[in-house]
């Protein structure tokens, strides 16, 4: 048994008792906010290699590292529930959006994960790349967690496997479902992923081709991430005018799959769906009470961020980028995708047409240089420029940058914002990159959620606003959703734990990214330590690379670890 490990049992069996302690790092004087949701107190934290050593009234001990944290909150560290790091994280280890807000676990897999890949895949893969390149050196999805790890990270990552990836990866992009044979090469890739530690099955079902999935398809791979105690997360088939039947399907899924399920970044999208409100919240307490474990989680703003492609009927994506650009280019396709972006539908989500006007489509991303010049313009003032139609204007870009265009869409209410913050279920996840304003980074925006959706919410929701008590914020971005993954030893200030801490002053943490200048650092943010290793130090950066992957309950089943 290591040394270290010897002192920390021996540190824990004598906590209260008068003999002197000594810890690499000693927290004193924090209002300790443990995230179980219980009131806070004034203690002190001891820490011995990764794990936390000690809590309470540690008086005459003594640490290697000594913080005076009057003053200041202790809490766990940050989950991010939905992470689109993948790439930023290859890029820059660091992780300075996220970490500066004190995000120490950053979730990935919403419908696309970064394994299991095919050849085919990783060319297109290559092909594909925007401002950030890389080699794809990995197949599964462990490898590429391992991959970065490596390479240096500052926060730990985990992720789901994609049903969007499994999809490509047997199907391709076509319009089928798949043969028995294809079905069973997913259900064989899903074993292998939650083997490997893989969280569960995530989805993202309004976009191409993930949308050409069956409820039954979804069900088939669920029921195999279930028997290795998996969860099902899903960007529902419709956030709008479907939002009710997409979450019947979900339930069924929970229901059949007999799994754990979680709405991604639930919303109601476009105003006439905003009164649906108690409605959609009334069917998720209802399967609750029936036994099902429905949870939600969200980002704190009211626009959206994706693409261009979800202004586009599912139809003409078929086939991936190339055949899509290709039919955009077709006079009497294009005529009918017009008609349809101009039309109300309920077989599709249009969240160009929920924004209620042009003006509300911001577009932040563009792949080819040439139109770089057009980030931070709305599709109006875009459209305008060229003499166009919106719709036209946006097949045109597609066409134009090679890629769906990153875009933001004002869709949401702000009611309804401050309501969902308050359900006891909702956990929250920036559904974006973790970058910094400096470098590769600064060829294309970004949507303020990047920089600002956590600490906005100790903020504008907690402390000015009064939405939430601080208390059950923490609960919520550490305890809540790390049961809710059945993560272990993570999420939580307890004797045993691995030491992912936070310290922050609840007066000053703020929010400074908005849609105009999204690329400003939040603040109030004093210290972060990952895996016991001090990554923030007084509101900067130290340079530390203390990320670890943290694998799902199948991983632990698969390895018989206990």
């Amino acid at each position: 048994m290591k040394l270290k490990t010897i002192k920390i049992i021996m540190l824990i069996l004598v906590t209260g008792c008068s003999s002197p302690q000594t810890f690499d790092v000693l927290i004193k004087n924090g209002q300790i906010v443990d995230g179980s949701g219980n009131a806070s107190y004034v203690g002190d934290v001891g820490i011995i290699a990764d794990t936390i050593a000690a809590i309470g009234d540690l008086q005459g001990a003594k640490g290697e590292l000594e913080i005076d944290a009057s003053g200041l909150v202790v809490a766990p560290g940050f989950i991010n529930m939905l992470s689109w790091a993948v790439n930023s994280l290859i890029e820059d280890g660091k992780s300075q959006s996220d970490i500066r807000q004190g995000v120490t676990l950053e979730v990935f897999g919403e419908g696309w994960s970064m394994g299991p890949l095919n050849e085919k895949m990783k060319k297109e893969e290559l092909e594909s790349q925007g401002d950030i390149k890389f080699d794809i050196e990995w197949t599964s999805l462990s490898e590429y967690l391992d991959f970065i790890v490596k390479k240096g990270i500052s926060p730990n990552v985990a992720s789901f496997v994609g049903a969007t990836t499994l999809r490509i990866h047997t199907v391709g992009y076509e319009d089928r479902a798949p043969t028995f044979e294809e079905l069973d090469s997913m259900k064989s890739m899903v074993r292998h992923a939650m083997q490997e530690g893989a969280l569960g099955i995530g989805s993202s079902l309004i976009y191409a081709p993930a949308f050409y999935s069956s409820t039954e398809e979804l069900i088939e791979l669920c029921r195999v991430a279930s028997e290795y105690d998996g969860m099902y997360i899903s960007h529902m088939r419709s956030e709008g005018g479907k939002i009710l039947e997409s979450l019947d399907e979900l339930i069924r899924i929970a229901h059949e799959a007999d799994i754990r399920a979680e709405v991604y970044h639930l919303k109601l999208s476009g105003e006439e769906n905003w009164n649906k409100y108690d409605d959609v919240i009334a069917k998720i307490d209802s399967a609750r009470e029936a036994g099902l474990q429905i949870t939600t989680d969200m980002y704190n703003y009211i626009a959206g961020a994706t693409g261009l492609d979800a202004a586009m009927p599912p139809w003409v994506q078929e086939g991936g980028y190339d055949k899509w650009a290709e039919r955009l280019q077709d006079p009497e396709i294009r005529a009918k995708v017009l008609k349809e972006m101009t039309t109300p539908s309920e077989e599709w989500e249009n969240l160009m047409q929920m924004t209620g006007s042009a003006d509300k489509v911001l577009l932040i991303g563009f792949k080819n240089d040439s139109l770089k010049y057009l980030t931070g313009k709305t599709l109006a003032e875009v459209a305008k420029m060229r003499n166009q139609s919106p719709e036209e204007t946006a097949m045109d870009l597609v066409i134009q940058d090679g890629s769906r265009v990153g875009t933001v869409y004002f869709l949401m209410s702000e009611e309804n914002v401050k309501k969902q913050i308050a359900l006891p279920y909702m956990s929250f996840g920036s559904d974006a990159e973790s970058s910094a304003p400096e470098g590769v980074f600064l060829k294309s925006s970004t949507h303020p959620r990047a920089y600002g959706n956590f600490s906005r919410l100790l903020g504008k929701y907690v402390r000015d606003e009064n939405v939430i008590s601080l208390e059950e914020a923490i609960y919520k971005l550490t305890t809540l959703p790390a049961t809710n993954l059945k993560i272990k030893k993570r999420g939580a200030l307890k004797t045993g734990y691995y030491a992912d801490i936070v310290l922050f002053d609840p007066n000053q943490i703020q929010d400074h990214a908005t849609f105009e200048d999204p690329m400003q650092y939040s603040t109030g943010m004093s210290h972060v330590f990952v895996n016991g290793v001090q990554v923030i130090k007084e509101g900067e950066h130290t340079g530390a690379l203390a990320g670890k992957v943290v694998r799902g309950p199948g991983w632990k089943n698969a390895h018989s670890i206990n």
